[in-house]
């Protein structure tokens, strides 16, 4: 039998799943490049993926595969299994194995985040491109903690209510020793009323790039 708690946050959560679907999208399309292949970690059920490939400004040529712990099945991208149990060997691919390498809001559920950041950085070639929330703001660690157990909580999601702050973040550039392409501490990333509360400045959002010389941040 269905739960019907289950049932009506799901419907509620899915407007605010799909604005936060096409922000990422117009934000991530545009730093691809012709050929480019592309590993979305911890991609769940890999609509991200699915949603960069048919969005008319993809280059031609990109390939979006993922990375999770348990494919679900049926999803619209090729995905890699990651067994708990290999986790301590690292992302499972060589070094530059992709030219952009995307995780996010994965980070705040992940016990060793700072290890799969690093392991992120080295399978991307070109660009690591990060999508989380930080602690900025009125009563921040409450908003976020809300919003994250709500989007989880119906698909048994576990959360660790653990997010950044403005300055933590700045500290993991420095540590993966990249560049910061596109640095954003606020975002649009819900419809305005859930925005108002839940995003703007509890958004972040960041492409990093291995190139020795990089341009100044995009706002």
């Amino acid at each position: 039998m269905p739960n019907p708690i289950k049932s009506l946050m799901t419907r509620m959560h899915e407007p605010v799943y799909q604005s936060r679907l096409r922000e990422l999208v117009r934000r991530i399309v545009p730093e691809l490049g012709e050929g480019d292949r592309v590993l979305d970690v911890g991609c769940g059920n890999g609509v991200l993926g699915a949603a960069i490939l048919s969005d008319p400004g993809c280059p031609a040529g990109v390939v979006v595969e993922g990375l999770e712990r348990v494919p679900r099945g049926g999803e619209p991208i090729l995905v890699h299994a990651y067994p708990e149990a290999e986790q301590g060997s690292g992302v499972p691919f060589d070094e530059n194995a992709y030219d952009v390498v995307i995780v996010a809001d994965v980070l705040h559920h992940e016990p060793a985040s700072d290890q799969l950041l690093a392991e992120c950085a080295r399978v991307a070639g070109r660009l690591l491109i990060i999508k989380d929330h930080q602690i900025k703001g009125f009563l921040a660690q409450s908003r976020i903690s809300l919003i994250d157990w709500a989007a989880n909580a119906p698909y048994g999601v576990p959360c660790l209510y653990r997010y950044n702050t403005p300055g933590e973040w700045l500290k993991v550039a420095e540590k993966l020793g990249m560049g910061k392409r596109v640095w954003l501490t606020t975002m649009q990333l819900y419809p305005a009323g859930v925005n108002m509360l839940f995003g703007r400045s509890l958004q972040f959002f960041a492409v990093l790039e291995h190139e020795t010389s990089v341009e100044a941040p995009k706002a």
